[in-house]
């Protein structure tokens, strides 16, 4: 689908790089997220976890981000969207290449969907999931200095 978007909502999100994600259940639940916009979809990363076993259970979330110009004043986006996995298969393959090399430009993409440092156990598949929030719906507030 292609949606008209206001460009200053779109402009942010290409340029952020970090943002909170609200997830549904029966308690509200955020978590803070690295992301890569394009194409209305901004991508992801992660671990297994209780973000990704919400988000399987209910795919509508919301994500937020804030832009704050070094001048003052203050711009918060909220993309509604629905989430997407994209697994290790032939079927979902292409998109799940295209999310990591639009993550790996930053080299901090993957920093807070990792694992700490210990001894790993061998796994039969690899633990990490790539995912897309798909755009739904923006909205948005500014403020500014004078506001």
């Amino acid at each position: 689908m292609n949606f008209i978007f206001p460009r200053i909502f779109v402009q942010i999100l290409e340029h952020a790089r970090f943002g909170h994600l609200v997830l549904g259940g029966g308690q509200p639940y955020i978590a803070a997220i690295y992301f890569a916009f394009a194409g209305n979809v901004a991508y992801s990363f992660s671990m297994p976890g209780r973000k990704l076993d919400l988000m399987r259970a209910n795919d509508k979330v919301c994500l937020h981000v804030e832009h704050l110009p070094s001048g003052g004043g203050w711009t918060s986006v909220v993309v509604e969207g629905q989430f997407e996995e994209f697994p290790d298969d032939s079927f979902r393959h292409d998109e799940r290449v295209h999310a990591w090399s639009l993550l790996r430009q930053h080299s901090d993409w993957w920093e807070i969907g990792s694992l700490k440092p210990a001894e790993l156990p061998v796994l039969s598949e690899p633990p990490h999931v790539f995912y897309g929030i798909s755009v739904g719906s923006l909205s948005g507030r500014s403020a500014g200095r004078g506001d």
